[in-house]
């Protein structure tokens, strides 16, 4: 089983590919980001790809629609670690081979891999469900969405030029969404907020 992994997070990269390998009879390829996914596609078979949700190049699910539109008759999945409920429940409706939440544990993930690869469709029920009835946080209450992504990147430890490209937006737009968000969680800078954000129970 030949298995393509895209995702721009190398620490990722590396824990699934030992996840997988270490299970026997998968091979592994990774790619940093769409375009090198595209390039590995065009000119190799596999038999699943996981494409990271907010990797360069992605552009949401235009970059899920790019790959599987491919020759080759691969299977392609959504692996994630922000996309909310909304967003697997349209990767499940494109007819992807699945939506893997990156909270999945090592067991879960190998499980859904194979049954993936074997043609089948993985819907993590759990992760629906969870995000369904899941009671609305008291901090997230006085955010926007976008000012909820921000905040995320900022625990994250992420950048203002990380988190522009990862939500697809403007630097300066994401200036004032953090400006916006300090005033709002009552914090001074990016630390500050972080821990906020972690105290809270927020992420």
């Amino acid at each position: 089983m030949r298995i393509l992994i895209a995702d721009d997070h190398e620490l990722l990269r590396d824990t699934l590919v030992l996840f997988l390998e270490s299970e026997g009879g998968i091979e592994t390829v990774t790619a940093p980001d769409l375009a090198s996914a595209e390039e590995l596609v065009a000119n190799d078979s596999f038999d699943l790809v996981l494409l990271d949700y907010s990797m360069p190049g992605m552009n949401g699910l235009a970059g899920l629609e790019r790959i599987m539109g491919m020759d080759g008759g691969q299977r392609v999945a959504i692996i994630s670690g922000t996309a909310k409920r909304e967003v697997a429940e349209e990767v499940l409706a494109s007819g992807a081979a699945g939506f893997l939440p990156k909270t999945l544990s090592a067991k879960s993930l190998i499980n859904a891999v194979r049954f993936m690869a074997m043609g089948e469709q993985y819907a993590p029920l759990d992760f629906l469900r969870a995000a369904e009835n899941e009671p609305e946080h008291p901090l997230a209450k006085s955010l926007s969405q976008r000012e909820i992504e921000v905040l995320q990147g900022l625990t994250e430890g992420k950048s203002n030029k990380e988190i522009a490209r990862d939500l697809d937006i403007r630097e300066p737009t994401v200036k004032l969404h953090v400006k916006t968000l300090y005033r709002k969680i009552g914090a001074s800078n990016r630390t500050q907020a972080a821990m906020i954000a972690r105290d809270k129970g927020l992420f």
